[in-house]
């Protein structure tokens, strides 16, 4: 990226104040298009910061940051407080966004910093600048899983097929891979771009569980995630590309606030425990496995007319019903808790007995109190076409996990925030994982996880259907 040659130095240091130390401000509704640099940020007292909603980016649980931003942009916040005059105190008001409409959004006035916490592709987006380097001489790893094939050379990549989250440097890097193997004859590298449900802390755990067999991320990713995930393997070996630099990015006219920015970089040193909070957390959670193993592949099938049975009288897709009972009871229906769920589905007698269903002791009423149930909950609460069908089964999922009512509640505080409320990914459940932790957080995205895994192997968990039943 080409920078101006000199930055306007004039930022006025003024009178400390006490900092502020939560990133989330008031809501504010800013004309889009208009360059706002500090004295208009200072007036306004909001500065609007774009963050990959990658969980791995800007998580935060229950007040304690887990994004590797979080901290570095708090910082920087108490950074221009410390020189604010009396009234001119600045909130951060953070925004998550998908990785690959950041750049795009800042260029639209939409906010007036970007915070990705990965290294970002800005060949394509104009009226943009870079602080200095946050992180330099990045490279990109090649992940797999422990046991299965080393690689230490980008030839043996050939045919190959990579996972990799919509807006991943990464898919440059293997363009260019593939002109290599073009002038050798040999076939291209494949990407399979993933479900944009799913973040690159996602598919490092779906790598990890073996569902997925191999991706390409920065080397900091790979080492932070490496910690909770002891299953992933790096082929350092494989020269993936150059390394890069990753940045923060502000509107090029926005000279004032890069000078701020570059100033406060050159003091700004990582905590040495900053991610202490990160693993403690994420060593806790569920970790989703591999749900097609043949022996979970043998129970599946033998489930399969029970499940697919009571999601057909009820509208769903079969295998949603699969995904959650292996996530409830890895597909066993004699499965019992200390509590009150039973059986293949877990599910409860109280919420059985809201759909009509008495008795779950059996296969069939339990799949069918469960089926009956998620239905309701769809039905009730979240019918609206404004959700796509993932998001609203996120939505029944979660509501099956904690409560419909919960979720609603959760729901208009996102909209309350300037969150998506028709988005649970990344945005509703982000006031789930402020309020009650990561353990519904968790839970959605297993089964969620699960659902795509069985997906991509629907042809083969799926019998053809034959001439005879087409005729019925």
């Amino acid at each position: 990226m080409i920078r101006p040659s000199a930055l306007l130095m004039s930022c006025l240091m003024l009178l400390p104040m006490t900092a502020v130390a939560r990133l989330d401000g008031p809501l504010e509704v800013i004309k889009p298009g208009k360059v706002r640099d500090l004295a208009e940020i200072r007036g306004s007292r909001t500065l609007r910061v774009l963050v990959n909603q990658s969980r791995n980016s800007s998580g935060e649980v229950r007040g304690e940051a887990i994004g590797v931003e979080y901290r570095r942009l708090r910082a920087f916040e108490q950074y221009l407080n410390s020189r604010a005059r009396a009234g001119q105190e600045i909130r951060f008001k953070v925004i998550p966004k998908a990785k690959d409409q950041l750049l795009g959004a800042l260029a639209r006035g939409e906010a007036d910093l970007v915070a990705p916490g990965e290294l970002l592709d800005v060949t394509t987006v104009h009226k943009i600048a870079s602080s200095d380097p946050i992180v330099s001489n990045v490279p990109l790893w090649l992940v797999g899983h422990k046991g299965g094939r080393r690689y230490t050379r980008l030839e043996q990549l050939s045919g190959r097929t990579l996972a990799l989250t919509t807006g991943s440097v990464a898919g440059e890097a293997v363009n260019q891979i593939n002109q290599k193997l073009a002038l050798r004859k040999l076939p291209p590298v494949k990407v399979e771009w993933v479900d944009p449900s799913l973040a690159v802390e996602d598919v490092l755990e779906m790598v990890h569980a073996g569902i997925f067999n191999l991706t390409i991320v920065e080397r900091p990713i790979a080492e932070r995630w490496s910690k909770v995930l002891p299953k992933l393997r790096f082929d350092r070996q494989v020269i993936i590309s150059e390394p890069g630099d990753e940045y923060w990015f502000v509107r090029q006219d926005a000279s004032m606030l890069r000078a701020s920015i570059d100033r406060f970089l050159k003091t700004y040193k990582t905590p040495s425990d900053q991610d202490v909070g990160f693993q403690r957390i994420y060593r806790r959670l569920y970790r989703v496995r591999y749900p097609l193993a043949r022996v979970d592949r043998q129970r599946l099938e033998k489930l399969r007319p029970v499940l697919q049975k009571h999601a057909r009288e009820q509208g769903m897709d079969w295998l949603n019903l699969a995904a959650l009972a292996f996530k409830e009871s890895s597909l066993n229906p004699g499965a019992k808790s200390g509590k009150a769920p039973t059986g293949l589905m877990q599910i409860t007698p109280s919420a059985a007995r809201r759909v009509g269903v008495s008795n779950i002791q059996s296969l069939d009423s339990n799949v069918q109190a469960a089926a009956r149930y998620l239905a309701m909950i769809r039905r009730k609460f979240f019918a609206s076409p404004k959700l796509n069908e993932r998001e609203r089964m996120a939505f029944v999922l979660a509501a099956y996990n904690m409560g419909p009512e919960r979720v609603q509640g959760m729901r208009a505080e996102a909209r309350r925030r300037g969150l998506n409320p028709n988005q649970w990914f990344f945005q509703v459940e982000r006031i789930a994982m402020e309020q009650v932790g990561m353990g519904v957080v968790s839970y959605v995205n297993s089964v969620n996880k699960y659902y795509l895994a069985f997906d991509r192997e629907r042809d083969t968990l799926e019998p053809p259907v034959t001439k005879t039943a087409l005729r019925k």
